[in-house]
């Protein structure tokens, strides 16, 4: 069994899609936060109003994932991302104008 059929499920694909925008707000907070705690970053964030930019940001990559598991015709996982991606989306929509 090769690798992408192995991991060809949807559930990879929405595990990689809500793991990997996570990681990237991680990244993003350890790069620029000087000596803050995650928490005052957040708060930060919140108070600065620029939720929907960095929830934006941090799903970005997962166009990258989806690309991917395409490439390796890894149909049902890139179907898991571009869920995931569109639930990303609602909600950006949801913060802005809620």
């Amino acid at each position: 069994m090769r690798i992408a059929e192995k991991y060809d499920r949807l559930s990879t694909g929405i595990i990689s899609a809500v793991l990997l925008p996570c990681f990237t707000i991680l990244m993003m907070w350890l790069f620029s936060s000087g000596h803050n705690s995650l928490e005052t970053y957040l708060n930060k964030i919140a108070n600065a109003d620029i939720i929907t930019h960095i929830i934006t940001l941090c799903v970005f990559p997962n166009v990258f994932i989806f690309l991917i598991f395409n490439r390796f015709d890894m149909l049902r996982a890139s179907r898991g991302v571009l869920g995931i991606t569109i639930v990303w989306a609602i909600i950006v929509f949801i913060v802005k104008f809620v």
